[in-house]
């Protein structure tokens, strides 16, 4: 049950409960899944509970994958219920801390877009923006709200439009153009008697539906397994007849990379990664009532993570360290031209 579904249709309080005990069945995917089911307090009106959950993520001491994200989530979610003195000083650490992932920098900029900053907002947007994009031949579709956004606060500050407005606007692909969608104006329209008024409206309003429902509904991530050098010579050594599936770890690295670059020369989007290890890989076979040496559960595998929130995008943030797990920078590992 995703977060987005309608009140009406769900039990927030109920899902969010259900979150929280598979989050105990499965650590390795607590998170992810705690992160949800925080979402699901917010929208049930519960955030003092969905606080608790993100101190209990930020406490945890289990690094986490994204602690700005949950940062920035925690910061929003205070925000809403009378914490801005707290809020603030997040934001202000995530801005400091300059996360590579461009979420946590959306989250921050709306929040304070939420509550009349702005001017702050802007900046904070632009400055993701510029760290993450800046000499960047095609921006990945996770920096897309980032541009968006910046577009549209821009609009409502009366601002010209510069180049990465520019990009936005290229970027976006829905009927009505970002410049329309974002005009400050519309709020008069909705207040407006005039038919003609209201009906252009309904029709923007359509259009950006659309884009929020295609952001939601992309599918997971088309991931590639990756197995850590330990893990793949635990695998092996106890499942000899995967030895045809990964002669070594060279060769099954190599391959991993191939592979991305390839499905992203036919076109294929929303690429990226997940990292297995052996007792997850057991426990998923024996799921599936059959057995880890059955090769063809492999992709399966990967799949279940993806839909699990363990993908990571393909290929790396600009200066990001390398899928592989080396302490190299992607660029300078399996992201070197010649590689």
């Amino acid at each position: 049950m995703r977060p987005d579904t309608p009140a009406e249709n769900v039990d927030h309080h109920a899902e969010a409960a259900r979150l929280e005990r598979t989050a105990a069945l499965y650590p390795e995917d607590a998170e992810a899944l705690l992160l949800r089911a925080a979402a699901h307090l917010e929208l049930a009106g519960a955030r003092p509970a969905a606080a608790t959950l993100y101190d209990r993520l930020l406490s945890s001491s289990d690094g986490l994958e994204n602690p700005q994200l949950v940062r920035a989530l925690k910061a929003s979610n205070l925000w809403e219920y009378g914490h801005e003195a707290e809020a603030r000083a997040i934001i202000d650490g995530i801005r400091t801390t300059a996360p590579r992932d461009p979420a946590p920098w959306v989250i921050a900029a709306e929040s304070l877009e939420a509550h009349d900053e702005l001017e702050a907002a802007e900046s904070t947007f632009t400055e993701g923006a510029v760290l993450l994009l800046t000499d960047v031949p095609e921006p990945p579709y996770s920096t897309h709200p980032l541009l968006f956004g910046r577009h549209r606060v821009r609009r409502m500050l009366g601002l010209p439009h510069d180049d990465w407005d520019t990009l936005a606007d290229t970027l976006h692909s829905m009927p009505v153009s970002l410049d329309e969608l974002h005009d400050p104006k519309r709020v008069w329209s909705l207040g407006s008697d005039n038919p003609a008024e209201l009906e252009a409206e309904i029709s923007r309003l359509r259009a950006e539906l659309g884009a929020y429902r295609e952001a939601l509904s992309r599918p997971f991530p088309v991931a590639i397994l990756h197995w850590p050098a330990d893990e793949l010579a635990e695998l092996v050594s106890a499942y000899p007849s995967l030895l045809t599936e990964y002669p070594s770890h060279e060769e099954h690295l190599a391959t991993i990379e191939s592979s991305l670059r390839e499905l992203a020369t036919s076109g294929t989007p929303n690429l990226g990664t997940v990292t297995g290890t052996v007792p997850s890989y057991e426990a998923f076979a024996a799921s599936e009532g059959s057995s880890p040496d059955d090769a063809t559960l492999l992709p399966q595998y990967a799949t279940t993570l993806a839909a699990r929130g363990r993908a990571v995008e393909w290929p790396p943030q600009r200066g990001a360290g390398c899928w592989c797990g080396s302490d190299r920078a992607y660029g300078d590992c399996h992201g070197r031209v010649d590689a």
